[in-house]
């Protein structure tokens, strides 16, 4: 990532507020904790909070492993304990394999997005915490949280590291805020061709197939065309396809450019 989109990416998220906080329980390994650092500038996120790292801070395997996430570790804020980590938000949303023996509500990483959405417009600050890497959240520390958030993987295997668990939740985070186009059509240097330009090229086609006695049977003429014209609507076409495509009708009914003779055609 370049300085200049980080500096861009910087003052979004400073707009922003910077967005829910992710607070990891004793990491282990400072290469899971910059995992979780480029996870989280992915989506705009930069809070991130460390309890009781294991290999203590700073570490330099985190800063190799974080891909250019500088923004999110020279900003890191250390705590001794989870108490003191999340005492000035006011939700907090967990991930947690196992629940033993507490009732609490538990939502997907989606829902999740939405209502952490709901929550910081109405100028609430959030928490995402993560457990350590080897046995999660401890019930002491689940008790401190508002929500859980599950994952659903497949049942055989659904064993994430803490990175992956990090983009997944700041995924949704980032997406439930982002007015995304689902599906669209990418056309390079052209632009997606105009209706006349189609009809243009639907009328160039049925002429020369006319020409060619294409249409043994008149009665069925229009449902044929029809379904010329809806295949070929159906192709996205962009203005240099229906230009090509043009020239390769032209082509095939003869009436190709000629070429201008070259040094190569006079000699001898």
């Amino acid at each position: 990532m370049s300085s200049g989109t980080n500096k861009k990416l910087l003052s979004k998220t400073q707009a922003d507020g910077e967005g829910p906080a992710v607070i990891l329980i004793q990491p282990q390994m400072g290469e899971n904790i910059g995992a979780c650092a480029r996870a989280m500038l992915n989506c705009g996120l930069t809070d991130l909070r460390l309890v009781n790292p294991r290999d203590g801070w700073p570490n330099e395997k985190a800063v190799s492993a974080s891909a250019g996430a500088t923004l999110v570790l020279d900003n890191v804020k250390l705590f001794d304990s989870t108490e003191a980590a999340i005492a000035d938000l006011h939700k907090v949303y967990s991930t947690a394999a196992r629940v033993r023996d507490l009732v609490k509500p538990v939502v997907t990483a989606r829902e999740a997005a939405a209502e952490m959405r709901a929550h910081w417009d109405a100028g609430r600050k959030i928490g995402l915490m993560f457990g350590p890497e080897r046995t999660g959240l401890v019930n002491d520390d689940i008790t401190l949280t508002d929500t859980l958030i599950s994952i659903p993987l497949n049942p055989g295997f659904s064993s994430l590291n803490l990175g992956q668990a990090v983009l997944l939740v700041a995924y949704e985070w980032w997406i439930a805020g982002q007015e995304v186009e689902d599906r669209y059509l990418h056309t390079g240097a052209s632009r997606p061709a105009t209706k006349a330009e189609m009809q243009n090229l639907f009328e160039h086609l049925e002429g020369e197939l006319d020409l060619t006695g294409f249409y043994t049977h008149p009665d069925k003429r229009p449902s044929m065309i029809r379904n010329v014209r809806n295949t070929l609507q159906r192709c996205a076409m962009t203005e240099q396809e229906v230009r090509t495509f043009h020239g390769i009708l032209a082509a095939l009914s003869g009436r190709k450019k000629q070429r201008k003779p070259g040094p190569a055609d006079t000699e001898g």
